[in-house]
């Protein structure tokens, strides 16, 4: 499903326009960015919870030349899904 599919399964379940379905949508996503930038997890009930994780630094090789090169470590988006959503996709 797309961005564009599901503003307008927005707009059609929420009987409104496309237009502020597309806002809201984008008020969404652009909350949750927000809190996961300040290390903040999302919780939405019956569907899961947006964290942040740390990955720590390992050792690789480089893909070109095979040189070992040490990757650093990142902080990375996580989504765990609730256990009513892993039982809706089963």
């Amino acid at each position: 499903m797309t961005k564009a599919e599901l503003v307008s399964i927005l707009a059609k379940t929420a009987g409104g326009s496309r237009a502020s379905a597309d806002r809201a949508f984008a008020a969404f996503v652009t909350s949750v960015r927000e809190s996961l930038r300040q290390g903040l997890p999302v919780t939405i009930s019956g569907f899961g919870t947006f964290i942040v994780a740390r990955r720590a630094a390992r050792n690789g090789r480089h893909p070109r030349n095979g040189t070992a090169i040490t990757i650093p470590g990142a902080r990375v988006p996580r989504f765990r899904a609730s256990r009513a959503l892993k039982i809706a996709v089963r």
